[in-house]
């Protein structure tokens, strides 16, 4: 039987809703960043505060993710397009993937910097009260913009959302740093300070390592869990008309699930029942996993993964196998149809006499026309009866 190729797609979200909030959250964030940022620069400068100064730096380096978040975000939620024809969302995925490389160098740097200062040793100003409350606002300023900008992520289902709102709260954990560094240099024990900034740097680091390896498997296709595949395995399976499941692939794009599967029903069916088939495992996939965006379904009619190259290209098509029987035969009236099954690189035929008594035709004299025919499998010849 004919082997249909479908491609199946979920309708396509609200891509300039999802950019208008993606774009909302990011300019509050970036305007909230450059504010505090400039308080603990000026204020770690004049109160005799490293900490807090670094801690400024550490609010700029955000406003520049804001702007790269701002400038991925408007691309990647672009319509497909005839160059992108399953969308933009891998530029979400490579912004992604230097939001966390951000994240982990800004990390090292402050571990870097604080090993430095544990291995000198000297002694250090003590900090005014002005930087615990430069610190404390800060921290209470970074927990409400992460809250804030993961909910909008996770809503539009968007990466790249989600690892800024980490990025603002790596900002929260740096100013929880300077609180505790400045109680313990207020209180004589200034080693507090070194200490809780490795270890909020190495945190930095872990949720930058995070983003970016995600990003990384994305953008070599890693496929689903194996827990995942198996599901949808089970699904096509337990489907009415499926017999088997073979090259069953998937990727991802962004948040959305592309798939590939090929599924083995009766040779003897039509295409048009094939295709309901598949459009059954379609449906119960979805169900299964609602972020599944794309399923490009394959009807075959025997396990061709087993077996790779069971129908050879050099097999007669339908007019050569009418040319062949004609030739043979003496004639072979246009009237007559034929169904042809391509298996094991044999072709199967069956006939279908309209009017039998104009073109009278026998199973076993086409089977002797065609037996020296190294491609013939079997024939059949049905006869329509008043």
């Amino acid at each position: 039987m004919a082997q249909p190729e479908n491609d199946h797609q979920q309708p396509d979200r609200d891509h300039k809703a999802e950019r208008k909030a993606a774009s909302k959250v990011t300019v509050i964030g970036m305007i909230l960043d450059a504010v505090l940022g400039l308080i603990k620069v000026v204020g770690g400068a004049l109160f005799n505060s490293q900490a807090l100064l670094v801690d400024g730096i550490h609010s700029f380096t955000d406003v520049a993710s804001d702007w790269v978040v701002l400038a991925v975000m408007h691309l990647s939620r672009k319509e497909p397009d005839a160059d992108h024809p399953y969308g933009h969302q891998r530029i979400e995925t490579l912004g992604t993937l230097l939001l966390g490389s951000i994240l982990i160098a800004v990390g090292a740097a402050l571990a870097w910097e604080n090993i430095l200062r544990l291995w000198a040793g000297g002694a250090l100003a003590v900090p005014g009260w002005p930087v615990l409350v430069a610190a404390g606002v800060s921290v209470a300023s970074k927990e409400w913009i992460y809250r804030y900008t993961r909910r909008v992520g996770l809503r539009i289902r968007s990466d790249l959302i989600i690892a800024n709102a980490w990025h603002s709260r790596t900002d929260a954990f740096s100013s929880v740093v300077v609180l505790v560094s400045t109680i313990g240099a207020m209180l004589g024990y200034v080693w507090l300070d070194v200490v809780a900034a490795v270890v909020i740097a190495a945190i930095i680091i872990h949720i930058g390592w995070k983003f970016t390896w995600d990003s990384v498997k994305e953008l070599v296709d890693t496929g689903l869990s194996e827990e995942d595949t198996e599901t949808l395995r089970a699904i096509a399976l337990d489907t009415d008309g499926v017999r088997n499941v073979h090259e069953l692939r998937s990727r991802r794009m962004g948040h959305d699930i592309l798939l590939d599967v090929h599924l083995v029903v009766r040779p003897e069916i039509s295409v048009s029942e094939g295709h309901q088939i598949g459009m059954k495992v379609v449906t119960g996939m979805r169900g299964a996993l609602d972020n599944i965006r794309d399923i490009n379904f394959h009807i075959d009619a025997e396990n061709d993964e087993q077996s790779p190259h069971v129908t050879q290209p050099h097999l007669p098509s339908r007019e050569e196998i009418r040319s062949i029987l004609a030739t043979q035969l003496g004639s072979f009236p246009a009237h007559n149809r034929l169904r042809l099954h391509y298996l094991k690189n044999r072709i199967h035929i069956e006939i279908f006499l309209d009017d039998p008594e104009q073109s009278p035709l026998t199973t076993t004299q086409v089977r002797t026309a065609l037996s020296d025919y190294p491609w013939f499998g079997s024939v059949r010849v049905w006869q329509a009866t008043g």
